[in-house]
């Protein structure tokens, strides 16, 4: 009966708040989702508010976004997406200005990318990046003038030509003659290391310079790296069980992806910042935010919503469960020792370096897959089928930028002056 009782009682409680349809791009596999609702679920319990998530694809999300604005009933209260698509919906009036909504007790991190046009269009919720793994055996095969210290703080001298080095000393003396992994299955991020890493490091931008003479560079140093690395990368989509497995002693991946290995084996583990190259030191920063409709229903919900998932206590939690990264500075302040750290150290150092090139995922929408299968398509021809790169790269390049002509999103370019 008291069951009964505080049950009813609660449902009366919910009933008196509105509810927020809250749209998500992040946390769609089952496990996070899972582990998201359950977040949920708490913040109903101690607010009465009721959240109903609903995960969908990044061009879902925009034409859902679009067709409620255009007929005036919007039912959506929250939106979670990458900063890219944001921008996006932001550039077409879509979204409200939260430069008014002050949430006490929030330092956040990489605000900067919040405003467009002197609007705040969405509150920093997660970040996200990719870096290299290394076990650490593999650190007594460094090549000559290359330290530990250079490669777990990321220096000058930690280069892409220094992996070279090392993997090839690696092969040379152990019986691990290809140490490296990359997850270049068809469901791994093979793509993203392509167009946001290595490229910005060898001509200093991800896309507006994909058919230039430093391209050429860039995939001859690929064609001579795939001898080290281990073959079954083709069919791996992640890192972490060939990483556990012993199977490859270097690999790269994003942080959610290796972050079972860096769990279950802490002590085996380092995570290091990417390599350099000729023009610097490119990776990503995967920066999701939230954000609300113009004319969204439940306003106060919204901010409550809002103020939960950024709070400190949740923000850990996600890194705990998920493996993104916690964009308020007072959650920073609160990661425990052991896995988590190592993980949060590895990251922090990748964005302390001073030679960075920041890249962010660029926003063409529905044209976001074929702007990524692209340089898959590249790496194909050029590594794998050993095609001219001269003619391919000439050929992928003038499709690259018919795909942002077309969708009006400006060709992108790396942001040196982040950190």
């Amino acid at each position: 009966m008291r069951k009964f009782v505080i049950a009813l009682l609660l449902l009366v409680v919910v009933a008196m708040f509105g509810k927020v349809y809250f749209v998500s791009t992040q946390m769609s596999p089952a496990e996070e989702r899972a582990f998201l609702v359950s977040k949920l679920r708490e913040f109903t319990k101690e607010t009465g508010v009721k959240v109903e998530l609903i995960n969908l694809g990044y061009a879902e999300v925009s034409s859902r976004i679009e067709a409620e604005q255009k007929s005036g009933k919007v039912k959506i209260g929250l939106v979670a997406d990458l900063q890219g698509g944001l921008y996006l919906l932001a550039s077409k009036g879509f979204l409200q200005d939260l430069s008014g909504l002050k949430i006490p007790n929030r330092t956040f991190l990489l605000e900067k990318y919040a405003y467009v046009n002197g609007k705040k269009i969405f509150i920093p919720w997660l970040q996200a990046t990719y870096v290299f793994v290394v076990n650490k055996e593999a650190f007594k095969y460094l090549p000559r003038g290359l330290t530990k210290e250079d490669v777990i703080k990321g220096t000058e001298k930690w280069t892409y030509q220094a992996l070279y080095d090392w993997a090839a000393n690696i092969a040379k003396r152990t019986k691990m003659s290809q140490p490296v992994g990359f997850p270049m299955g068809p469901r791994g991020l093979w793509h993203r290391f392509l167009h946001g890493y290595i490229y910005p490091s060898f001509t200093g931008a991800q896309a507006i310079k994909f058919d230039s003479v430093r391209a050429l560079d860039m995939w001859s140093y690929l064609k001579r790296l795939m001898k080290y690395v281990n073959p079954s990368s083709s069919v791996w989509d992640n890192m972490a069980e060939p990483l556990m497995r012993g199977e490859v002693w270097i690999a790269w991946d994003h942080t959610a992806r290796i972050k079972q290995a860096i769990v279950t084996m802490p002590d085996r583990f380092v995570v290091v910042p990417a390599p350099r190259g000729p023009m610097g030191r490119g990776y990503i920063i995967v920066l999701v935010g939230l954000s609300v409709p113009k004319n969204a229903p439940n306003m106060d919900e919204v901010e409550k919503l809002i103020e939960y998932l950024t709070s400190p206590e949740v923000q850990v939690a996600i890194l705990k469960n998920v493996g993104f990264f916690p964009v308020v500075k007072e959650a920073s302040l609160k990661i425990p020792e052991g896995a988590l750290k190592i993980l949060a150290e590895g990251v922090i150092n990748q964005s302390a370096t001073k030679d960075g090139l920041v890249s962010f995922i660029p926003n063409l929408g529905k044209k976001g897959g074929d702007f990524t299968a692209t340089y898959r398509e590249a790496f194909k021809r050029i590594v794998l089928n050993g095609e001219n790169p001269v003619t391919v790269i000439k050929e992928l390049g003038e499709k690259i930028r018919k795909m942002f002509k077309e969708t009006g999103s400006s060709l992108p370019e790396p942001d040196a002056s982040l950190y």
